[in-house]
């Protein structure tokens, strides 16, 4: 806790208040660095980083982007290119099988990764799901109005969704000849 304290000492404005309700919320962080407090496992989470120093980000509206939350989810391969129109905070890991989003609050993630998954399951067009998304937050931000988009995550969470790939080159076993031999 000391150090936790220490580390926090030297945040400020959004990711402080960030990091001070993850820690209400999910507890103290599985690691720390004085950049990052990381959660591992934090339902519906795999993984919840809070980072110090935020990024700007414009879509919808300008904010800093430092709160990320990541989930179990494959995206194909094939959609790559519409989610990164969608949103330049969400990220998808194919060989871990992973989606991310990085906002300033909690809302705005369950918001975007709800938008992704309509995305990936033909539900909405990019165009569609940025539009939504840009009411949503509205709603939220401006007119303190929560809906099940902002509100829980609205698909179930699968597991098994990492992506190894296939290999392109197979290694043959060399066979090392002694210099004795020749």
């Amino acid at each position: 806790m000391a150090k936790l304290d220490r580390i926090l000492s030297s945040w400020s404005g959004a990711p402080k208040k960030g990091a001070l309700f993850a820690i209400k919320k999910y507890g103290l962080p599985d690691e720390l660095t004085r950049s990052m407090l990381i959660w591992h496992y934090r339902r519906p989470w795999k993984c919840i980083v809070i980072h110090r120093d935020p990024v700007p980000h414009n879509f919808p509206m300008p904010h800093p982007d430092f709160f990320e939350q990541t989930i179990n989810y494959r995206v194909p391969p094939e959609l790559f290119d519409e989610v990164g129109k969608y949103d330049g905070s969400v990220r998808v890991d194919r060989t871990k099988g992973e989606a991310s989003a990085k906002c300033d609050k909690e809302p705005m993630n369950i918001l975007a990764l709800n938008l992704l998954n309509d995305i990936v399951v033909g539900k909405r067009s990019v165009e569609e799901a940025r539009m939504f998304y840009a009411e949503q937050a509205i709603q939220f931000n401006v007119h303190h109005k929560p809906s099940p988009y902002t509100s829980r995550l609205l698909f179930p969470i699968p597991t098994d969704t990492a992506d190894p790939d296939k290999p392109v080159v197979t290694m043959e076993p060399r066979i090392e000849s002694s210099k004795d031999e020749t």
